[in-house]
């Protein structure tokens, strides 16, 4: 076990090493996918699973504030999820107020990437007084995605443009052809921000499930099999290094 320990180690310092000559995202989207199966697989209750997934959350942004990624997208809670059981929902939520607040007291600027009407007033409530009370301290930003649902996010753009320009007076055929691409990613949820470079997508499933839909037109992607809470630096340094070597034609 001595040996295995050290060869992860020195395996991990070798990665490090090889990706400080290398162009990392500058911005990186993860589904924290399988703290459920993780729970599962390991004997724990779903709400041990879950709060083991968040834990992973805050230490994973520490690696990419260590690698200098300056933008991360974190999915936390989809508008699929708000199906799930009650009792299920009422401890997911208290865990992405904690996670939300720990976030902001390791003094990362955070931004909400989701539909806050679909969340309980108090999670509202709570995340709003932690965002005004907070004084980012570093230069990593994150987005958390709460109750964030693709098809969701560019309908509400959509809409959002057609208000705009029907408040300018454009009717008909004016209005229908103001609407461009540049218009509706000016009311995304990630307005004013770079596209994500990649997106890494943990439990082994290999799909978006409707994550950054619009933004990822040209998004890189790596999935690996280990559930969430068992994600280990070494994996994300495994993906920017696979990511690195890729060649990015942008449909050229």
């Amino acid at each position: 076990m001595a040996d295995d320990g050290l060869l992860y180690r020195v395996y991990e310092r070798r990665l490090t090493k090889e990706l400080e000559t290398l162009d990392l995202p500058q911005h990186l989207g993860v589904i924290v996918d399988g703290n459920r199966r993780w729970a599962k697989a390991t004997g724990a209750t779903t709400e041990q699973g879950h709060r083991r997934g968040a834990q992973k959350i805050v230490e994973f942004l520490s690696w990419c504030e260590d690698l200098d990624i300056p933008l991360v997208t974190v999915w936390m809670l989809s508008t699929d999820n708000l199906r799930r059981p009650p009792e299920e929902l009422v401890a997911l939520y208290e865990i992405i107020t904690d996670t939300v607040d720990r976030i902001l007291e390791a003094g990362y600027r955070v931004h909400l990437a989701g539909s806050p009407q679909d969340l309980p007033e108090g999670v509202r409530a709570a995340i709003t007084r932690a965002q005004e009370d907070a004084a980012p301290r570093k230069h990593l930003a994150v987005n958390v995605a709460i109750g964030y649902g693709g098809r969701e996010e560019i309908v509400g753009a959509v809409r959002e443009l057609v208000t705009d320009l029907a408040a300018q007076g454009l009717q008909g055929e004016q209005l229908a052809a103001a609407i461009t691409a540049e218009g509706i990613g000016e009311h995304l949820y990630t307005r004013g921000q770079p596209d994500p470079d990649l997106i890494i997508r943990t439990s082994g499933e290999q799909r978006l499930s409707g994550f950054l839909l619009w933004q990822s037109v040209h998004s890189e992607y790596w999935f690996c099999e280990t559930n969430w809470p068992g994600f280990r630096r070494v994996d994300l340094l495994r993906a920017l290094r696979d990511y690195c070597h890729r060649e990015r034609r942008y449909g050229a």
